[in-house]
């Protein structure tokens, strides 16, 4: 084999390459040092450790949690009783409430009556008999509950929608936050839709079962008059904003002659609006109990609907509510049944119900009777330590001047009356009717219940009765003991 010898001008060439990339390699690592070009070497100084990193102020402990309004004092002075008594006479001889006239107040924690006049006359309670039926449908087994809408399939292609006693469904979506319209149609049809979808069928029938509910859908007892203006709906178990055909909520207006048709009708849209094809119009029919669940919408719990009702004074509510109660009593879900029920409740708490009637659930229909006593006894049960799943009816109870039916707007507790704030009461009115009841703390942080009816008022003075009342919760509220 024969080796080649390399030029010797070669390999003097390569030796020089050589030298001068490592002369530059040198020269890049001297540069690098002295920070001249990017690199890992450097002659300066190495950098200071890190200051600790600083504590944010929401990173740390906060005080602890203080109530923003302290509870009532246990001293506070019971007022006394002949000042009381004074009050209420002087109410009580006011000629233009009438000749009719039943007033009681009395001590918050112990119940003792620190004034009264014609404390057991049995009077038109008007919206005050709300109460009852709050009370009633809290101390019921269904108090921690929801009402369920549901929708069920039954013969493979017919759609029912079960009414579980909500009528205060919204037409769209549920608004989570919403006491009335917190379930939505909508909701529903989706949820139906998408397991329609999934067999391949693109028609449906759709149905109504309303058979929570037996009986006439208003009292016999509700005047015509007050139907025709909107002051209440048929009761049905299923409904759209509480039966009124208007975008929102109102007192009255006209409403759906059929609640429950007139929501089975909107479901049947909102299922159209999710791509399947409604065959005919919506029928009854009552859905097997094994019937396959298709989509359920839940109502707001039902502590807060009873204070929707009270806020609000809300006769179709108040009716359902009562209605239930009758059910869950084993009762017929009538309006007897409802009545029925409502008493009996009252009783269980141990108000004593000795001669008292009640025609409907709401106080709207003519007929029911109530004494003055048996809503402060009742008042006095809401308040009672011993029973807090009624504190939230006491505590949702319209606030003078500020909410609901004893709001400024509706002219009550106007200007610089002392209870404005301190009272909540709920509040009654029918022709010749105005009715308060509700509590008060006074000046001396005492607790005071309290109910006003006068049922014989002349025509002309029922709207300047409000005003009578509320100055004389007033007065209770600016109370102080002497010394």
């Amino acid at each position: 084999m024969t080796i080649e010898r390399m030029p010797m001008e070669w390999g003097l060439r390569s030796g020089a390459a050589v030298a001068a990339v490592v002369a530059l390699f040198g020269g890049y690592l001297v540069a690098d040092a002295y920070d001249v070009v990017p690199g890992m070497l450097t002659t300066a100084a190495p950098w200071p450790e890190p200051s600790p990193f600083p504590s944010a102020p929401g990173a740390v402990d906060g005080p602890t949690p203080a109530a923003l309004l302290e509870s009532l004092p246990d001293g506070a002075p019971v007022p006394d009783s002949v000042e009381m008594q004074r009050l209420v006479s002087d109410l009580a001889k006011d000629k233009r409430l009438g000749s009719r006239i039943g007033v009681v107040v009395a001590d918050g924690a112990t119940g003792e009556v620190l004034g009264s006049s014609s404390p057991d006359k049995l009077m038109t309670p008007a919206s005050t008999q709300k109460l009852f039926t709050g009370v009633a449908a809290l101390s019921s087994s269904i108090a921690n509950s929801t009402l369920d809408t549901k929708a069920v399939l039954v013969d493979d292609n017919t759609v029912v929608l079960v009414g579980g006693g909500d009528m205060m469904l919204s037409e769209g979506k549920g608004d989570p936050n919403a006491v009335n319209g917190r379930a939505g149609l909508a909701d529903l049809a989706q949820q139906v839709a998408a397991k329609i979808k999934v067999t391949g069928a693109t028609e449906v029938r759709v149905a109504l079962d309303d058979t929570l509910f037996t009986g006439d859908q208003i009292a016999p007892t509700v005047a015509s008059p007050d139907i025709a203006a909107g002051y209440i709906a048929p009761v049905s178990s299923v409904g759209v904003n509480v039966g009124l055909l208007s975008d929102g909520y109102t007192d009255n207006g006209p409403r759906a002659s059929d609640p429950g048709k007139y929501a089975a009708e909107a479901f049947s849209a909102a299922l159209e609006d999710q791509g399947l094809t409604t065959a005919g119009a919506v029928i009854d029919e009552t859905a097997p109990d094994d019937a396959r669940v298709l989509g359920e919408v839940s109502s707001a719990p039902l502590a807060e609907v009873v204070g929707f009702a009270m806020q609000y004074s809300d006769n179709t509510i108040t009716e359902v509510l009562g209605r239930l109660v009758a059910v869950d009593a084993g009762l017929p879900g009538s309006n007897d049944g409802a009545t029925q029920a409502v008493i009996a409740a009252a009783k269980r708490l141990g108000v004593d119900m000795t001669g008292a009637r009640l025609r409907d659930c709401s106080g709207l229909g003519d007929g029911s009777y109530l004494s003055g006593q048996q809503l402060t006894d009742l008042l006095g049960v809401m308040v009672d330590p011993a029973q807090p799943a009624l504190r939230s009816e006491a505590a949702g109870m319209p606030i003078a001047g500020l909410t609901g039916t004893l709001d400024s707007t509706h002219g009550r507790f106007t200007g610089l009356n002392p209870a404005r704030g301190l009272a909540r009461a709920k509040t009654g009115s029918l022709p010749k009717v105005r009715a308060l009841a509700g509590t008060v703390v006074t000046a001396d942080d005492r607790l005071l219940v309290f109910s006003v009816l006068a049922d014989s008022i002349p025509a002309k003075q029922t709207v300047g009765a409000t005003s009578i009342y509320d100055a004389f919760v007033g007065d209770l509220a600016a109370y102080s003991a002497p010394g």
